[in-house]
C-alpha cells in the first residue's frame, strides 16, 4: 500500500469511496493516531466489555469555524463536548464513536493535526474512540471537516441529575469564568488582540463532576452551558423544572478580556458559549460543600455561587444588577455567534 503525502497532499473523493484510497486514509491517519485495542478490531463496530449499571448515551455534532482557535481545535472539542454531555448526566464516560465528513481538497496535514489533537484529548480523558466512520463530499460542501461524536457512559448509583430536578431554594453554581470559548473563536474571526489573550476553556469535565458527586451526590442538576451560554441553559432548566432563577450580576465570574471583547462587539457574556464550564444546582444548605469540592479541582478553582432557584410559575430567569435593579435574562431570538462548537 502506498504512503499518503501527509505534508502537502489533500483529500479527494476517492478517500470516501470505500476502496484502496479510503483504506489508506483510515490506516495512515485515523487508526495510527486513535489506536487502541477496541479500534484495532477493525470491524464496523466494536465489541466492548459490559458495564454494570444504567447506561447513558449522548451525541453531538461539531461544525466550528475556524477549525483551529486559541486553546484548541475541532478535534479536541469533539471529544470534550460529548464526554461532557455524558458527564452532565452524572455518568462516567466509557467510550466514544466518531464520524468525519471531509471536504474534497482538505489538506492531509490539517486532518492529521485534528485527529492527533482528538487522540490526545481522548487519552488524557481516559475515554477511547472505539469506532468511527468517514465520508467525503464535493469541494465547497463541508467547509473542511465536520465531526460528529457519540459517547456511552455508566450512571452512578444513587445519582439523579436532570434539568427537571431544580427546586425552589436551591443554589446555582458555576465552575469558572464564562464566555472564554465563544470569545476565543470571535477574537480569531474579528482579528482582535488583547493584552491578555483569550483562550478557549475547552476541557473534559468528567473528573470535575466525579469530584463533585463524590463529595455531594445530592446534586439536583448538572449542565454545561455551551451554545446559547448560561442564559440559554438556565432558561432550559427553568422550563423543565417549572421554577424561576434569580442571578447576582456581581457574583458571575467573567475575565476582563472577555468582558472587554463582549462590550466591543455588543454581546452579553451570558449568551456566549462555554466548553469547559458546568452549572450545578444543589440544595442551598449544601452549597458550601459543593463549592469546596469544585474549587479543589483544577477545572473548578474559580467556582462561584451565582444565584438561587425561586418558585415562579412564569419560569423566568432574572438578574439582580450591580445597581440593585432587576433585568430579564431571556433566550436569544437568533444566533449571535454561529459556528462556535
Amino acid at each position: 500500500m502506498t504512503t499518503l503525502n501527509l505534508k502537502t497532499g489533500h483529500i479527494d473523493l476517492s478517500h470516501g469511496a470505500g476502496g484502496r484510497a479510503m483504506a489508506q486514509l483510515i490506516e495512515q491517519i485515523f487508526a495510527r493516531e486513535l489506536h487502541n485495542d477496541y479500534l484495532a478490531q477493525g470491524d464496523d463496530g466494536a465489541r466492548l466489555p459490559s458495564a454494570h449499571g444504567k447506561l447513558v448515551m449522548a451525541t453531538d455534532a461539531h461544525v466550528v469555524s475556524p477549525l483551529f482557535f486559541p486553546g484548541g481545535d475541532i478535534g479536541c472539542l469533539a471529544v470534550h463536548g460529548t464526554i461532557n454531555d455524558v458527564a452532565m448526566m452524572g455518568a462516567t464516560p466509557l467510550y466514544l464513536a466518531a464520524s468525519f465528513i471531509l471536504e474534497e481538497g482538505f489538506p492531509f496535514a490539517d486532518l492529521t493535526r485534528i485527529v492527533a489533537s482528538m487522540a490526545a484529548a481522548s487519552r488524557e480523558a481516559g475515554v477511547p474512540v472505539v469506532t468511527g466512520d468517514t465520508k467525503v463530499v464535493e469541494r465547497g460542501k463541508a467547509d473542511g471537516v465536520f465531526i460528529a461524536t457519540t459517547g456511552v457512559g455508566v450512571l452512578r448509583d444513587g445519582v439523579d441529575c436532570s434539568g427537571r430536578n431544580a427546586c425552589p431554594g436551591d443554589a446555582v453554581l458555576i465552575s469558572g469564568p464564562i464566555g472564554d470559548h465563544g470569545m476565543a473563536i470571535m477574537s480569531v474571526r474579528e482579528n482582535l488582540s488583547f493584552d491578555s489573550p483569550i483562550v478557549s476553556d475547552t476541557a473534559a469535565l468528567h473528573g470535575l463532576t466525579s469530584a463533585l458527586l463524590d463529595a455531594m451526590p445530592e446534586v439536583h442538576v448538572l449542565r454545561d452551558p455551551t451554545r446559547g451560554g448560561v442564559a440559554a441553559t438556565l432558561n432550559e432548566i427553568t422550563r423543565q423544572s417549572r421554577v424561576g432563577i434569580v442571578l447576582d450580576e456581581t457574583a458571575i465570574p467573567v475575565r476582563p478580556a472577555v468582558a472587554a471583547a463582549c462590550e466591543l462587539l455588543g454581546l452579553d457574556p451570558l449568551n456566549i458559549a462555554n466548553e469547559g464550564r458546568l452549572i450545578a444546582i444543589c440544595p442551598a444548605h449544601l452549597a458550601g460543600t459543593a463549592l469546596a469540592a469544585l474549587r479543589a479541582h483544577p477545572l473548578g478553582r474559580d467556582a462561584a455561587l451565582i444565584g438561587r432557584v425561586e418558585q415562579d410559575a412564569r419560569c423566568f430567569v432574572q438578574m439582580v444588577t450591580r445597581f440593585g435593579g432587576r433585568r430579564m435574562i431571556d433566550w436569544l431570538s437568533g444566533d449571535a455567534l454561529p459556528r462556535i462548537c
